[in-house]
């Protein structure tokens, strides 16, 4: 009977000596934590090369545990792949370069939000927030297009294995599924696709005084902006992406030099021929040859909504409201697409010179109008 006692105390002393070590321990390593500043981190070498990245990145102010999570935090996954992976180095299994996981990355992406709100918040609102259900489920396209490894260099980039590890069936027939339920309501084109969170840079500051000369100075990009090339597994900084030459058949066509749609074109690329239009392309021409894909396109929502308005006066050349020309602008059922749209588009007789007059005056009208109608300042007396 008194072995049975001691049996039976052990195995509930046990748990609760476990139980106990652990919640000393946790705290105990967020102290050890926060008093070296992260650097506690890099004693596991493998850690070293992150840690410094991150130390001279723009982000280097941000404490590592804002974004890839807290030792206190309530999230159990979190701690079972911190075990994990503590159990693989005690036992030799050391990676040559540590790399997120798909389930990093979509962790990291809810984080983002904590500093960059109104970045994520048009994301979360725009084109590039789809989930991995509306990519890699779509009725439409997948009846027309076989699903292949190429999909994941632009959707889901951070996903661990080929598309068979992803969807089934791989055919044209479906119904289709995913493989991982979980992933369904996930975005497949997270922050980390087009930003490199220990990119080299400096934080972001608010200078104590305003240049005289601002606008030649001022920074286009932020460092952090970068294309994951998932064969490489790596980043490829936006400043090393090359622009492409795009032509109209024979025709060299003219495109904006704003180095930031380099990363667009990694995904929204022509085919091999480098025709405008071919594939996924978007390069402007007819009206709108040589702007740049951000002239029209917010920056994280996509949103083109004042686009229009924001370069053109109320009257276009030909005396309309742009906003009111048959263009997808106003609907996405018209056949003149608004990146491609010419003037010989809708004057298939040619464009008459006298309306282009006339659509001048009209413009110069409605510019006196607004003028005439805004009050002006009064005139102060002369002071002596």
């Amino acid at each position: 009977m008194t072995n049975d006692r001691k049996f039976l105390r052990l195995r509930v002393i046990a748990p609760l000596l476990t139980i106990l070590f652990a919640i000393f321990l946790l705290p105990g390593a967020s102290l050890y934590y926060s008093y070296s500043g992260g650097k506690s981190c890099t004693k596991c070498h493998e850690i070293w090369q992150p840690y410094r990245d991150w130390h001279e990145s723009a982000h280097r102010n941000i404490a590592c545990s804002e974004c890839h999570g807290d030792v206190l935090t309530l999230d159990a996954g979190f701690h079972l792949k911190n075990i994990r992976q503590l159990a693989a180095h005690i036992r030799g299994k050391i990676p040559e370069q540590v790399r997120l996981k798909t389930d990093d990355v979509l962790r990291i992406e809810k984080r983002c939000a904590k500093c960059h709100r109104e970045e994520y918040a048009s994301w979360s609102a725009g084109p590039h927030s789809a989930t991995y259900a509306k990519i890699f489920l779509s009725n439409d396209h997948n009846q027309k297009t076989l699903l292949m490894d190429d999909c994941l260099r632009c959707h889901s980039m951070h996903l661990q294995g080929s598309i068979r590890d992803l969807v089934t069936p791989l055919n044209r027939q479906g119904p289709w599924r995913l493989m991982d339920s979980r992933l369904a309501d996930q975005p497949a084109i997270p922050c980390l696709t087009c930003h490199q969170l220990h990119r080299h840079g400096d934080p972001l500051f608010r200078p104590q005084t305003k240049p005289d000369d601002a606008g030649p100075h001022e920074e286009i990009a932020r460092p952090s902006l970068a294309l994951f090339d998932r064969r490489e597994q790596d980043y490829v900084s936006v400043d090393r992406l090359p622009l492409p030459q795009m032509y109209e058949g024979t025709r060299l066509v003219k495109i904006s030099p704003d180095h930031r749609q380099a990363l667009c074109y990694q995904c929204h690329a022509p085919e091999a021929t480098a025709q405008v239009g071919s594939s996924d392309d978007r390069t402007p021409i007819g009206v709108h040859e040589g702007l740049s894909c951000f002239a029209c396109h917010k920056k994280h929502g996509q949103t083109t909504r004042a686009s229009c308005s924001t370069c053109h006066p109320q009257l276009s050349n030909c005396g309309l409201d742009v906003e009111k020309m048959d263009t997808t602008f106003k609907s996405l059922k018209s056949p003149h697409n608004v990146h491609t749209v010419k003037c010989i588009d809708c004057h298939t007789k040619g464009v008459p010179k006298k309306m282009a007059r006339v659509a001048q005056d009209l413009i110069r009208t409605e510019l006196h109008r607004q003028q005439v109608s805004t009050p002006a300042p009064p005139i102060l007396p002369r002071t002596r």
